[in-house]
């Protein structure tokens, strides 16, 4: 057993929730705590209701998630979001997120992990957001089929690929999530293949216009790594049992 209070002040820190930007909906650090004591963590993308619900069936005190419970702004405690809190209440369930916070730690960021699936080299930071760089750049000397496959086997499923650019893959952008509407941008800093999660209909017709290679591998599945990096360090740390809820959406 580990106190909450000593795993929340450990995450503030290593993932410096205080100083990274965000959308206003993130909310990023303890978002629901409870009773004070953690045994058992369960880490997750989304802090949806049946995600909360096998975290309790898990016997977990920590539900440690990349997209916490108030993206969708001020709302009412009513209906399935009185349901979800009241359950993880009454189960003394605490709830931390992180967001870009998570996306962009050098050892445990979603892009990092991804990175370093794909063997990248001579890897830098990529692609501004408020002054932060919310992705990665990376160098490779692949066929682009080749790196179609790396990708499926580290997302572990199918991906959605544009060839707009060369066969021959030598740079690299990488921002995990939803950040397909920004390939014009990945083709300005000069890569000719940009790894997303997601985008939108007309960021595949730009792909093809702006010559580059566009890899769309899921938005949850290309950040699942977050989550998992830091339960390995809080396992390391503290001796905490986890667990990983895989809970998909399909995009």
């Amino acid at each position: 057993m580990t106190t909450l209070s000593e795993i929340v002040a450990f995450l503030d820190r290593e993932l410096k929730i205080s100083e990274i930007p965000d959308y206003a909906g993130a909310l990023n650090g303890l978002q629901l705590e409870n009773g004070g004591e953690v045994y058992r963590v369960v880490v997750a993308v989304d802090a949806s209701l049946p995600v909360v619900k096998k975290a309790i069936a898990a016997n977990a005190q920590l539900l440690l998630v990349h997209h916490g419970m108030f993206w969708q702004g001020a709302q009412t405690v009513t209906g399935a979001f009185y349901r979800k809190l009241k359950m993880a209440i009454d189960a003394g369930l605490a709830i931390y997120s992180a967001h870009l916070p998570l996306d962009v730690h050098p050892q445990w960021g979603n892009n990092a992990c991804l990175a370093r699936a794909l063997g990248l080299s001579e890897i830098k930071p990529f692609m501004d957001w408020k002054g932060l760089a919310i992705g990665l750049q990376g160098e490779m000397n692949r066929t682009r089929d080749d790196l179609v496959k790396l990708v499926e086997r580290a997302v572990g499923g199918s991906v959605h690929f544009c060839p707009a650019g060369p066969d021959r893959i030598r740079k690299i952008g990488i921002v995990t999530g939803g950040a397909g509407s920004q390939v014009a941008e990945a083709a300005q800093a000069g890569v000719d293949t940009f790894v997303t999660g997601e985008g939108p209909h007309w960021s595949y017709s730009l792909a093809e216009e702006l010559g580059i290679n566009l890899i769309y591998g899921g938005h949850y599945a290309t950040e699942t790594f977050g989550v998992q990096a830091v339960a390995r360090v809080l396992k390391e740390r503290f001796d905490l049992d986890w667990e990983f809820v895989d809970h998909p959406t399909g995009l």
